[in-house]
């Protein structure tokens, strides 16, 4: 069963490749979507696919890479838009 999960990351996530890993990590299990900073210095982004890798997506993002410090993520979920891949928006 698929599902989509819209998250807004909150913390020290921008300038420290949080998009790059995030859409590592989404590739890595199968998932489709997309990731943008936002101009209140958060980062929002939308992911779907199989529940389970949803899953582990949400869990790595609430840590992020190495240079991030997550704060909090509000996270929200959706019916799938029918995304084809993962993108990094600008």
């Amino acid at each position: 069963m698929k599902t989509c999960f819209c998250l807004t990351i909150h913390g020290r996530v921008q300038g420290v490749f949080f998009r790059h890993y995030t859409r590592e990590k989404a590739l890595e299990l199968g998932l489709v979507g997309f990731v943008k900073n936002q101009s209140d210095g958060t980062v929002y982004a939308e992911a779907e696919g199989e529940i389970s890798a949803v899953k582990k997506w949400v869990e790595w993002c609430g840590k992020g890479p190495a240079a991030a410090r997550v704060d909090r993520v509000e996270t929200i979920e959706k019916d799938p838009e029918g995304y084809t891949e993962f993108e990094i928006r600008h």
